[in-house]
């Protein structure tokens, strides 16, 4: 175990040494974590919809049936069938109470789909911060490389054979030689 140990020690102080060279690449990994749970909160809040929905049918049909029963206590009364009236009374109360139940469990899935919304709004506000810092990370990395580049470009042009390249008739002998050492090239090959 002590092997395998030292060698993800090894791995990850590794990779923690790239990170830090290359801070653009830590800001797109956090941005791709980022991107994953906007994805996961858009499910979430998809799912949360679909159960809102679902229980606001609930609520419709629970709705109807207590129309149905109210108007069978007005029936047994009318007739007056007290068991009847009794018994739909105790039906219509049973259904309010399931009701109230459903209505609750509705008021807390709103709940948590305004905690989600809020959710989705902070990661999207977070990755687009991290978005611009990698922009700006990698622009200043860029940056760093082509003055580094450049500053060899600028130390190649004072030398002299920069000097000499520039002066045309030199320029036309020294194609003239390569082309002559290609074609000899060419022909020790066949």
């Amino acid at each position: 175990m002590g092997l395998f140990d030292d060698i993800n020690n090894f791995l990850e102080e590794r990779l923690d040494e790239f990170l830090r060279n290359n801070p653009h690449l830590e800001l797109q990994a956090i941005e791709e974590q980022l991107r994953e749970q906007e994805q996961d909160t858009r499910k979430l809040i998809a799912k949360l919809q679909f159960e809102e929905k679902s229980l606001q049918d609930r609520i419709l049909e629970i709705a109807n049936n207590i129309q149905t029963w109210h108007s069978r206590i007005s029936k047994a009364q009318a007739a007056n069938r007290q068991d009847l009236a009794t018994a739909a009374k105790e039906r219509e109360a049973e259904l309010l109470r399931q009701g109230n139940q459903v209505w609750g469990q509705m008021e807390g899935v709103k709940q948590r789909i305004e905690q989600a919304e809020k959710l989705l709004q902070q990661v999207q506000q977070k990755r687009q911060e991290v978005k611009t810092q990698s922009a700006q990370a990698q622009t200043a990395q860029t940056t760093n490389t082509y003055s580094s580049d450049t500053e060899g470009w600028k130390r190649g042009a004072d030398s002299p054979q920069y000097r000499r390249s520039v002066d045309p008739l030199e320029a036309e002998f020294q194609k003239w030689e390569l082309d002559d050492e290609l074609e000899q090239i060419k022909r020790n090959m066949t």
